[in-house]
């Protein structure tokens, strides 16, 4: 049984925050402590003000959520390591080869696709980001359950 999960992005402050809102809300009864971070972090900005508002139209806010780097402390005391991408998959392996088996992408039954980064683009991309996420979790709740 998995006590931890970490969702990484790149500067924690798109893709990463929306995913962990939607598993702590899926998980809330589980006990599993879920959390975000980025390879390369924008430390201790808020989410965009696009993941805010999508967040937000979907019944979820994430106005507290501060970035934070992905750290070698952080990692290891995650039981299960979700990326959004394939970058991020190799950043880990390549920096924390011990991860290896800790680290999957959350659309790991979509094909391993990739969330793609809707920073700095319209509000269409931070809506197929969102839906993307939803599938991911979703896909992952099953399995967790």
């Amino acid at each position: 049984m998995f006590k931890s999960i970490l969702v990484v992005c790149t500067g924690n402050i798109c893709r990463s925050p929306m995913a962990e809102a939607l598993l702590r809300r899926e998980l809330k009864a589980s006990g599993i402590v879920v959390g975000s971070a980025g390879t390369g972090a924008l430390v201790g900005w808020p989410a965009d003000a696009q993941a805010l508002a999508v967040a937000s139209d979907h019944g979820l806010d994430i106005s507290a959520h501060r970035a934070r780097q992905a750290s070698a402390d952080l990692l290891g005391a995650s039981d299960l390591i979700l990326t959004l991408d394939e970058s991020h998959s190799r950043w880990l392996h390549q920096r924390h080869p011990q991860l290896r088996g800790r680290v999957h992408k959350l659309l790991k039954w979509q094909n391993d696709a990739d969330v793609e980064d809707p920073f700095q683009r319209p509000r269409a991309a931070f809506e197929q980001a969102w839906a993307d996420c939803e599938q991911g979790v979703a896909d992952w709740v099953k399995r967790l359950s």
